[in-house]
């Protein structure tokens, strides 16, 4: 049984893929077991001479990864080109980071004790990936796992089943063993259930999810049943602070690209500009005229820097919250008709206030919104004031005022001068708060996708008091 995945912008269909049910993920975990016991057996350079060959199989899908995004999610095909870069960087740093497993001889008290704490793979890991950076968090999900000696299943999103499905081929190409690398695909309504099957199966014993906060605690409640570990990366409303000493053209260079690269349509956007009274009206104006020249277009011609959302729902909630602020005092500093259900305009509002549902919920769309700051302190408040706690920059050319706010502001990640959107594969990437906890990463990635042992060897007879 099949289902399809529309295109939002022509509303044909897009891609077609098998419509799992729970009842094949018996089958699929144990498949993904017998992957693990032979994946598990082998050196650091034998995995990591894989993960290189996946890097290089990925990039060779270029035209197809690019393709599947513009159709699946109405991506540009700048956007769906920097997914893939990225994603081969991360395979590849994975891939870098199969030697550095490694772990300590620790002092014991013990006369003759040789006590080690030792890192080794867990088993299989299911991986759940969103639509928004598909091929990006797709990979993010599977490579450091595999780098680790786990087998994986990657839960595919409903909007996007064949980009993801890319990958697993791509991955397949470069040699992994059978059963190593699995993917889950299935129509939206049955997606709880298939899911919930996936958690529940005994072989699985790690789950990573990015995603919404909402469906993130749902997943987290459903694994605690089973103890098992949960890395979530969920939901934001990342603040940009502008104080009264910022560069005002690089603060409004930085936001442009934070609030509407991919339309607004990932975890780090920039939700927030809170800018310090005393420049907010220079800043309004430099910024407003700067969103002014980036117009929405059908990202199949490419000749504009935004392009479709991913659906009609997201317009709809973006507009929701604009008439929200607008309503309760708030201005429209731009923006515009939505001439296509998809295609809707870069939106930014200014004199937001805590009041407004713009202000504290995650707009996941093309919208932005000015908040007027009394003072750094003020400022810093407001950054805090918010249930999320991803990613977040403050600007600023005194560089230790920087450090110092950043400091003080609660998120996972904080930029001193740059934007909230970065990241590197290398990076501990993740939140606190509703936005998640555990970090994908790095040697923090590595902590995530292992077990932590400790093994003694007795090197001197006993001596025991019974």
């Amino acid at each position: 049984m099949k289902f399809e995945r529309i295109n939002p912008m022509t509303g044909e269909v897009a891609s077609s893929a098998e419509a799992m049910q729970a009842s094949d993920i018996p089958a699929i975990a144990a498949k993904a077991q017998a992957g693990f016991v032979e994946w598990s057996k082998q050196g650091p350079n034998a995995r990591r001479a894989v993960l290189m060959r996946a890097a290089d199989a990925l990039e060779a899908r270029r035209d197809d990864f690019v393709a599947a995004m513009m159709s699946e999610i109405g991506a540009t095909a700048g956007w769906a080109m920097f997914n893939l870069s990225l994603a081969a960087g991360v395979v590849r740093e994975a891939a870098a980071m199969t030697t550095q497993i490694t772990g300590d001889v620790i002092p014991s008290d013990k006369p003759g004790c040789l006590a080690m704490a030792l890192r080794e793979p867990v088993g299989v890991i299911l991986g759940i990936a969103p639509w928004n950076a598909p091929i990006i968090l797709g990979v993010r999900a599977i490579a450091v796992a595999l780098a680790c000696g786990n087998s994986v299943i990657l839960k595919a999103s409903e909007q996007c089943p064949r980009t993801h499905a890319l990958i697993v081929e791509a991955f397949a190409e470069a040699g992994f063993p059978e059963g190593v690398v699995n993917v889950v695909t299935n129509a939206p309504e049955d997606a709880g259930e298939v899911v919930g099957a996936l958690i529940d199966a005994p072989e699985v014993k790690r789950i990573n999810f990015t995603g919404s906060t909402a469906v993130g605690k749902i997943i987290a409640k459903r694994a605690a049943e089973h103890l098992k570990p949960v890395l979530l990366e969920l939901g934001g409303k990342a603040p940009m602070l502008v104080l009264e000493d910022a560069d005002l053209d690089e603060a409004v260079k930085a936001a442009a690209f934070g609030a509407f690269m991919n339309q607004g349509q990932i975890c780090m956007s920039t939700e927030r500009l809170i800018v310090v009274e005393s420049v907010a009206d220079a800043f309004a104006a430099k910024f407003a005229e700067k969103v002014a020249g980036m117009p929405v277009g059908d990202p199949r011609e490419g000749n504009t820097p935004l392009g479709a959302v991913v659906d009609a729902k997201t317009v709809a909630h973006c507009l929701g919250l604009i008439d929200d602020a607008l309503a309760k005092g708030a201005q429209l500093l731009t923006g515009g008709e939505t001439s296509q259900s998809v295609l809707m305009p870069a939106h930014v509002v200014d004199r937001v206030t805590p009041e407004m549902k713009l202000f504290r919920d995650e707009s996941f769309g093309p919208v932005v919104g000015i908040v007027r700051a009394r003072d750094e302190a003020h400022a810093i408040e407001l950054a805090n004031d918010t249930e999320y706690g991803l990613s977040a920059a403050v600007f600023t050319l005194d560089t230790a005022r920087g450090l110092r706010v950043a400091r003080q502001i609660q998120s996972g990640i904080c930029h001193v001068n740059g934007p909230t959107v970065h990241d590197e594969a290398q990076m501990p990437f993740g939140g606190m708060k509703a936005s998640g906890y555990g970090r994908f990463g790095g040697r923090a990635g590595i902590d995530a996708f292992t077990e932590l042992r400790w093994i003694t060897v007795e090197t001197e007879p006993g001596h025991f008091p019974i």
